[in-house]
């Protein structure tokens, strides 16, 4: 066999794939990756807001849409956040919330229940879960690092560890 007839090695057809997703889903600009980063913030606190008030999802995106977008946390403009990306994420994670808490729930220690996290720690749990699982164009790392800096805005090192070893752990099992 000579080397014009031989399959292509894993390498090449791995660069070849990686070439054509590339090219489908064209890179992020800085301010298209700072609106996702604002919108997984703003993901996280609507998904606080679901579980505590039981509010349906249509109206808290609503409420979002309408009112919060023009506000600040500290700061940082909501203005600029992927409102498409943060609505796709909470109704998501409504949607498959049996599915998500099952993924988190298999990377928990023994004994221990989703139910006994802090409500933050669920909510960037889920949200990081819901990119994992349903959004494979978002690459692993990014995903990770996105949720575990809002861990640490919240909580100190130790629950931003915890997010980091859950979303590492789910990444393993979904990806």
């Amino acid at each position: 066999m000579t080397g014009e007839t031989t399959p292509n090695s894993l390498r090449a057809v791995m660069e070849q794939l990686n070439a054509a997703e590339d090219a489908r889903t064209p890179p992020l600009t800085r301010k298209a990756k700072r609106a996702r980063t604002v919108a997984r913030l703003v993901l996280v606190q609507a998904l606080y807001q679901l579980e505590l008030t039981g509010t349906g999802v249509e109206t808290v995106i609503r409420e979002f849409s309408d009112y919060r977008f023009d506000g600040d946390i500290e700061g940082e403009t909501l203005a600029e956040a992927d409102e498409a990306y943060f609505a796709e994420g909470a109704r998501a994670v409504v949607r498959e919330q049996a599915q998500i808490d099952a993924a988190i729930a298999a990377r928990l220690a023994s004994g221990w229940r989703l139910e006994r996290l802090d409500t933050t720690v669920r909510a960037i749990l889920r949200a990081g879960t819901w990119e994992l699982m349903l959004r494979k164009d978002v690459a692993v790392e990014v995903v990770i690092n996105e949720y575990v800096e809002i861990a640490r805005a919240f909580f100190d090192d130790a629950e931003a560890r915890f997010v980091n070893g859950a979303l590492d752990g789910v990444a393993k099992d979904v990806r």
